[in-house]
């Protein structure tokens, strides 16, 4: 059985690891300099990834950051997922300030991080108006200080097995999602699952099962030209994706373990590998060097080590369940849509009546792939506006909001 208690969790990355990152940084090895060394469209600038390497070695201070995060509510519990035994949870459990807040599981992706939830926390939890949120932020199993998976198969509806018995352990018996990136999957696959315990789902990135019928949909649309500018616009950022920005999923979709040892054992390669994300998937937002540095060293620093993360790539793509797949197909869960227009996949709103009954849903002018880093108020309004006295899932509010006042949960 699994040990189903909540435990404190602190933050604390043991100083010889800090020493080996050290001396990794003190022998790394760039690339030679050529006239395209910084031309993006080769992959992460040269120079750039020297000065963030000689940050990283000279002036960032991890244990700032560290003692930073640690401020935040942090524990672990651990869950029983058929077929896997025990697994340990890392996860942030942070109370609304009304007893009647809605539980609201979120969830991450790659190459994010629990770190994703710490903007819109405040404005969940303590909100100046609109509904208020209980926020369960969960690193993934093989991500941040949750374990490592030691067997193979582990595909996205054991990811979401796990974040829901997650959620039972802490008294959350019904509530609602919000994620992005394997968040988008992981969070349907609950749906598909657990339909009586999620009962709403909000997703800030929109994909759609590739079938004939949507793709004479699709046929049509375009052929009379029915797009709206702002949807070729998102059609063309998908085209883009798809054709230069996709390699690292061939990569670690097809053989994890190849493209593991650079993870694992460069820290520059980790670097570089989720910098050129962060800048491609990004609507010029502008990152600070502690930013990037604190979210390259969540994945440096990890329990299960950062070539762990890139595992459920392969498994979603190999798993017999065909978790992804049904991740991508319709459920009856009410379901609302924020898409930004530098996301990987901004496909047409109106295609995501593919995925369920749609109760709210926004186009936004700005903003990209990680919507709570870097629009947070923006992903918090239209959170809030789907649970509002008019949204189109108040009424699945009003139904959590009085369950709360009769769960007693650790706080």
């Amino acid at each position: 059985m699994a040990r189903t208690t909540i435990e404190p969790f602190t933050i604390s990355v043991a100083e010889d690891k800090l020493q080996i990152l050290q001396q990794k940084l003190d022998l790394a090895t760039l690339p030679g300099e050529v006239s395209f060394s910084d031309d993006n469209k080769y992959g992460a600038s040269r120079s750039e990834i020297k000065r963030l390497a000689e940050y990283w070695k000279t002036g960032f201070d991890w244990r700032a950051q560290e003692a930073k995060l640690n401020k935040l509510p942090h524990f672990t519990t651990h869950v029983q997922v058929e077929g896997f035994g025990d697994v340990g949870i890392h996860f942030i459990h942070q109370r609304g300030k009304d007893d009647d807040s809605i539980p609201l599981l979120f969830c991450h992706g790659w190459p994010g991080s629990f770190l994703e939830v710490t903007k819109i926390l405040p404005l969940l939890t303590n909100p100046q108006t609109g509904p208020c949120f209980h926020v369960v932020a969960p690193s993934l199993p093989n991500f941040g200080f949750s374990d490592r998976i030691q067997t193979d198969g582990f595909s996205i509806f054991h990811y979401a097995e796990a974040i829901h018995k997650l959620m039972l352990n802490l008294g959350y018996h019904q509530y609602v999602t919000q994620g992005g990136d394997w968040g988008f999957f992981v969070t349907r696959a609950v749906g598909a699952q657990f339909p009586d315990s999620c009962l709403a789902s909000h997703i800030n990135m929109q994909m759609v099962r590739p079938t004939v019928a949507t793709a004479a949909w699709f046929g049509i649309y375009k052929l009379l030209g029915m797009f709206s500018k702002e949807e070729n616009a998102g059609i063309s950022r998908l085209s883009w994706y798809l054709k230069e920005g996709s390699g690292y999923l061939s990569a670690q979709g097809s053989k994890p373990l190849t493209i593991g040892y650079l993870l694992a054992d460069s820290p520059i390669g980790l670097l570089a590998w989720v910098y050129e994300k962060l800048k491609d998937w990004t609507d010029d937002y502008k990152w600070t060097d502690d930013e990037i540095l604190t979210w390259v060293s969540l994945y440096q620093f990890s329990k299960a080590g950062p070539a762990a993360s890139v595992q459920i790539y392969y498994e979603a793509r190999h798993s017999d369940d065909y978790g992804a797949v049904k991740a991508l197909s319709y459920s009856s869960v009410p379901l609302g849509v924020s898409s930004f227009p530098k996301d990987i996949s901004p496909i047409p709103l109106s295609f995501c009546k593919a995925l369920g009954p749609l109760v709210f849903q926004k186009r936004h002018e700005k903003g990209g792939h990680f919507a709570a880093w870097e629009r947070p108020e923006a992903l918090v309004e239209d959170v809030q506006s789907m649970f509002r006295s008019n949204g189109g899932a108040y009424h699945i509010a009003e139904g959590l909001r009085a369950n709360s006042k009769k769960t007693k949960t650790q706080k």
